[in-house]
Parts: structure tokens; sequence; C-alpha cells
């Protein structure tokens, strides 16, 4: 019996840990491919262009857009775009390989959608809205007026907890990442979470 290659969407709102569960995954677990998404913020101290992002500009983005190259896309802040480019994923099914996303919450909901139930969504939920602030405020990675649309981004994403298949409550990163690492491996073997 052939096992069809599974999509795994991990979603969350910043800060609240799902990238270094997602990278711990990508290290732990054989045959899981990470779906890199196309953005038009600026690079990060570290991030490197096709491993983390694409980084494009607002122009080329808005023509990937018209073009219909997108599975999906959202203006996140301001002239800030972030999607899944059609390209990148079909590339990794058609080599057998499952997809893992680290995306903002619309964008799962859209790529669930689209993808139905060869998709698993991992809701990663911070332990409290306190907790997610202040580690949005440690990054130091954002000045005070993008600070504060992240927060309230965060707020109302933490209101959309109930559209995805599971949730992991991200209080201690280690059970975290482990509680993650078991339900994404029953899931691809068995296709069940």
């Amino acid at each position: 019996m052939k096992i069809y290659p599974k999509l795994i969407i991990f979603t969350a709102p910043s800060g609240a840990g799902k990238t270094t569960i997602v990278k711990s995954l990508l290290k732990n677990i054989p045959n899981l491919y990470f779906s890199i998404s196309a953005c038009t913020r600026d690079q990060r101290y570290g991030e490197v262009n096709g491993l983390d992002y694409y980084f494009l500009s607002a122009r080329d983005f808005k023509n990937k857009i018209e073009s219909g190259d997108f599975i999906e896309w959202e203006e996140v802040y301001d002239n800030q775009y972030y999607g899944t480019l059609k390209s990148e994923v079909e590339r990794l099914l058609h080599e057998d390989k499952n997809v893992i996303f680290d995306i903002d919450v619309r964008g799962a909901i859209n790529i669930k959608k689209y993808y139905g139930d060869k998709a698993l969504t991992i809701f990663i939920k911070p332990p409290s809205p306190e907790i997610l602030i202040e580690r949005l405020k440690n990054r130091k990675t954002e000045d005070e007026e993008s600070l504060r649309k992240r927060i309230n981004r965060a707020k109302d994403e933490l209101l959309q907890e109930n559209k995805f298949d599971l949730t992991i409550v991200n209080d201690d990163l280690d059970t975290a990442i482990e509680k993650a690492e078991e339900i994404v491996k029953r899931f691809i073997e068995h296709g069940q979470f």
C-alpha cells in the first residue's frame, strides 16, 4: 500500500514558539521538509533567502498574486506580505516528501481548506497572553510600532484556536517539542492524529 505524503501545518501567534518547534522536528523526523514561505519584510540577521523565506519585493509579490502563484497569501502588516507558493509545495509533494509549514493563523486556515484531510493543523498556544507579550518584548527585533501591531494581531489570533485540528500549549519547550514529534510521526505513519 502506497503511503502518500502529508502536510503538517504549524501555526501560532508570533512569539508562541512554533518556529523553534518546527526546526526541532525537521532535525529529528526523516522525510520531513520545510515549505519555504515568501514574504516582503526585511531579512533579519541570520536569515537566508531561499532557506528561511523567499524574500521578495512588494512589486514581485503582487505580480505573483496576479499570476495565481500562491495557495494562500496575506498582507499581514501594512505593505508586508506573506504567502505560500504553489510551486514550492507541489515540488515537495511530487518528490514524495512530507511537508511542514510554519505560517500565520489565516494562512494555516487557507492551506487546510486547499488540501483538506491531507493536511494536519496544529496550533501552538502560549501559556497565557501575558507570557506571549513578554516573549515578544524580549526578542528585541521590533520597534515600538511594529511590536504594538504584533501584540494586537497575536491577541486576535489566540481567538482562532478552535479552527485547528490540535492545540499544543508551549509552557515548557521540551515537552511541547516531544508532544509535537509524537503527533507528527503518528500522522505521517498512520494518517491519524
